[in-house]
Formats: C-alpha cells, sequence, structure tokens
C-alpha cells in the first residue's frame, strides 16, 4: 500500500488549516473516521461536543461572533441528521458554516446500508450549495469553493459529503488551486439618484436596519450614514446593536415585539429605508397595514429579496460598504419629525421599577449588559427570555447579539455560547436561557466542563 501518498482524510484536514480554520466542532463515527483520525495531531483544534445538534449551533455562533466561517463535522446516518436543524438555522439566518459529513462507502450508497441515507438530498432546501464527493483529489479545490460560497454575496451554509472510501482512498497531493476573486455588485447609480431623490422630498424618513448590514461588514458605513443624515432608525432582531442601542435616533427594535416607540414612528413614516432586512412577519405583522403611508427604498444584496413581501419603490441591489457612502442627499428639515419620535421615545420608555421582593427579569438583563460594556456577547434561546433580551439589553455592536432568528430554534443558546466563548474567549458572554430552551441541549454543560469554557448562564 503506498505510504508517500495523502489520503481524502489528510486532504480534508491540510485543506482546512491552509484555509485557515483554527477550531472546528463535531462527533466522530463510522463513515467520518477516516478523517477523525487524519485529525490526530494536526494542530487544529476539535471540540467534541456531546450531541451532533449541539455542534452545529456552537459552529453556527463561532461564525456569528467571529465573522468567520464555521466548520462543524458528523458521521452519516443519525449523525447527519442530527444536524439538520442547525443547518437550517444557519440557512434561515444567514449564517457562513461548512458541513462535513461522512457517507457510506460509495458501493453502499444507494442499497439502504448501515447508517446510510441521502444526506445531500435531504438538505437541499436549507443550503446555499452542495457536494458529494466522488474524487478525492478534488477535495482540496472543493473546500476552498465551499469556503468562499458560504461568505460570499448573502452568506449561508454548505454541505460536503464524504463517503468512507473517498476519505480513505490514497491520491496524488492537489492544490485548492486559484479561485476566482468574488467582486460584491456596485450599487447603479441611477438607484442612488432616485433614493437620493426620495430621501429629499421626504419629511418623515424612518431607517429600518437589518442583520444584513453585519453580514456586509457595514456596520462603520451604517454609522456613519445615521450621523450624516439624523434619521431615526428601528433595528430587527437580528440589526440590533448594529448603530448602538444607546443612540438617541435609535427607537428600539421593531414589529410583534417591538417598542411602541419604534412601531409608532414605522406607521407615521413617509420613506421607509430598509437596509439589508427583508420584510419579515415578525417585522410586519399584516403587510397591506405595514407602514402605510410610506414609500419604500431597500438595499440588499439578494435580488429575490425585492418585492418579495413589499413593493420597492427604489431597489438597491449591491454591496452595502459601497451603497451607503454612495447616497449623500441633501437632507430635508426633518427637525419636527426627530423630535416627535425622541418624545415618544421618552414617553414610552420602558420602566424598570417593577413591584415585588423578586427577581425583575427586564431589569436584572439591562443591569447585566451595562455592567459588561463594550465586550458583552449574549447568546440567547428562543421564548419570553428572548424577547426580554431584545428589549432590555443595550448593544454598542451587532455581533454581541447572538439568537435563533428566523428558525427560532430552541436549544441555541447554550451550544451557541460555547462556540461565541471560544471564537472571542475575552468577552464576556453570557447565555440567556429558558427552561425549556436550556433542557433541549444540557448535555453540552459536559462539554463546557471537559474543555473548561468559561461561559457565563442566566436561567429564567
Amino acid at each position: 500500500m503506498p505510504t508517500n501518498k495523502p489520503t481524502g482524510a489528510q486532504l480534508v484536514i491540510s485543506t482546512l488549516k491552509a484555509l485557515g480554520v483554527d477550531v472546528l466542532f463535531g462527533y466522530p463515527g463510522g463513515a467520518i473516521m477516516p478523517i477523525y483520525d487524519a485529525l490526530a495531531g494536526s494542530g487544529l483544534r476539535h471540540i467534541l461536543v456531546r450531541h451532533e445538534q449541539g455542534a452545529s449551533f456552537a459552529a453556527d455562533s463561532y461564525a456569528r461572533a467571529t465573522g468567520r466561517v464555521g466548520v462543524c463535522m458528523a458521521t452519516s446516518g443519525p449523525g447527519a441528521t442530527n444536524l439538520i436543524t442547525g443547518i437550517a438555522n444557519a440557512y434561515m439566518d444567514s449564517v457562513p458554516v461548512v458541513f462535513i459529513t461522512g457517507q457510506v462507502a460509495t458501493h453502499l450508497m444507494g442499497t439502504d446500508g448501515f447508517q446510510e441515507v441521502d444526506f445531500l438530498g435531504l438538505t437541499l432546501p436549507v443550503v446555499k450549495h452542495s457536494w458529494l464527493v466522488r474524487d478525492a483529489a478534488q477535495i482540496p479545490a472543493i473546500l476552498a469553493r465551499a469556503f468562499a460560497i458560504a461568505k460570499e454575496g448573502r452568506p449561508g451554509p454548505v454541505l460536503v459529503d464524504i463517503p468512507k472510501d473517498v476519505a480513505a482512498s490514497f491520491v496524488e497531493a492537489s492544490e485548492m488551486g486559484e479561485l476566482p476573486a468574488w467582486t460584491p455588485a456596485a450599487p447603479k447609480a441611477d438607484a442612488i439618484e432616485a433614493a437620493k431623490a426620495l430621501i429629499e422630498q421626504a419629511k418623515k424618513p424612518l431607517l429600518y436596519i437589518g442583520g444584513g448590514v453585519h453580514m456586509a461588514d457595514a456596520d462603520a458605513e451604517m454609522r456613519d450614514f445615521v450621523e450624516r443624515t439624523g434619521i431615526p432608525f428601528v433595528s430587527t432582531l437580528k440589526g440590533l446593536g448594529t448603530v448602538s442601542t444607546y443612540h438617541d435616533l435609535h427607537l428600539g427594535m421593531l414589529g410583534m415585539h417591538g417598542t411602541r416607540a419604534g412601531n409608532m414612528a414605522v406607521q407615521e413614516t413617509d420613506l421607509l429605508i430598509a437596509v439589508g432586512a427583508r420584510f419579515d412577519d415578525r417585522a410586519t405583522g399584516k403587510l397591506s397595514a405595514f407602514a402605510p403611508h410610506a414609500k419604500v427604498i431597500h438595499f440588499d444584496i439578494d435580488p429575490a429579496e425585492f418585492h418579495k413581501n413589499r413593493r420597492a419603490d427604489v431597489a438597491i441591489l449591491g454591496d452595502l460598504k459601497q451603497a451607503l457612502p454612495a447616497l449623500r442627499p441633501t437632507m430635508p428639515d426633518i427637525s419636527d419629525w426627530v423630535k416627535l419620535n425622541k418624545a415618544n421615545k421618552w414617553q414610552h420608555r420602558f420602566k424598570y421599577d417593577a413591584p415585588g421582593k423578586g427577581v425583575y427579569a427586564p431589569a436584572l438583563l439591562k443591569s447585566l449588559s451595562e455592567k459588561a460594556g463594550k465586550k458583552f456577547i449574549v447568546a440567547c434561546d428562543v421564548g419570553q427570555h428572548q424577547m426580554w433580551v431584545a428589549q432590555h439589553c443595550e448593544f454598542e455592536q451587532n455581533r454581541a447579539h447572538l439568537t435563533s432568528g428566523g428558525s427560532g430554534a430552541m436549544g441555541y443558546g447554550l451550544p451557541a455560547g460555547m462556540g461565541a466563548k471560544l471564537g472571542l474567549p475575552d468577552h464576556h458572554v453570557v447565555t440567556v436561557s429558558g427552561d425549556g430552551s436550556f433542557m433541549m441541549n444540557i448535555q453540552e454543560m459536559a462539554t463546557l466542563r471537559r474543555y473548561g469554557i468559561n461561559l457565563k448562564i442566566v436561567l429564567l
């Protein structure tokens, strides 16, 4: 047997290292064992979780917190199917994660072999792209492309499914090759001019800031736009912290669980400027009654979002880092509008003087975020506590608020806190959970103990 050639599994590990991976999450099993054998002594830090769903959520939050691509591994059959909720979660919230799964040997595929499942077929609706690897020599190029696709444009999860015999086979060493550089689309000048004209005519403009801003790494550009224009803004669940929640123009989160001042502004605005947001049902409620007096400017990197839920008067496709600085309107006098919104914000502010001797959760969470300061990161589960975090915690940067938004997956908080703390060990990472969500992945308490991960947990 040749020993001077790498195996497909060894190419997986060497390629991950070449792509800058330092930590990955997973759980081994028969079909992926060749890759785990190659992992030993590689220098990569592998976090052995107690359940594959925990690995998927940890890789997801690692990506959200760091801005890098998360990596997760599992074996075939039930190992892979345990990832599906995490893959769907990353897809719904546009998070770049590469999932590497083992598959039964190629001669067993299609025979209903032990722990065989068509995982590529199962996950097609919830991945950005996927591969079933047939030739080990292609592994470096496939993994490099997987990382690029996960990050470029609208981010999302990518699957690489590797049969056991492909991982174990010896091949000639191969390189990743040069990938064509992805250049984000520049906004069209006529769209920018049309948006400029609408803003200059507006009397009550309002910014609607979504999670797409930080995905574009355009937080600084968004903050500059707010300062230049002085336009009040509301945030989505995933947009909180893009511009500091302490900002006097911030009216809070909009939508079903949003602030009264924020929702009043939405209903009164004559120009809604949606930036990296998708008009989802939790933000809009009844679409026909949402911002009924407003014209709409919609910024997004994904053309599929334009006119999907709300027709835009001006749709600006392209990179927010280019689009926001390019839009430089001469601002009309909106001082009365700004004063009205500030007055509403004060009048309808949350009160923290609840009667009773027990802990008042909103006050607790507000105080926690204020004391933790700029290095505060919350990994939140789903339920009432999630809405309390969104309503009462203060966020000075976007990657501080990690939660399952579109999917609403209970069980996210504990493994998500683990992933965030491993990605940003010098930050104050706190998991906020409820008893139902906490129990769904409570087994990851053992992972925290095993690796000495200093995660703080608030259980409500």
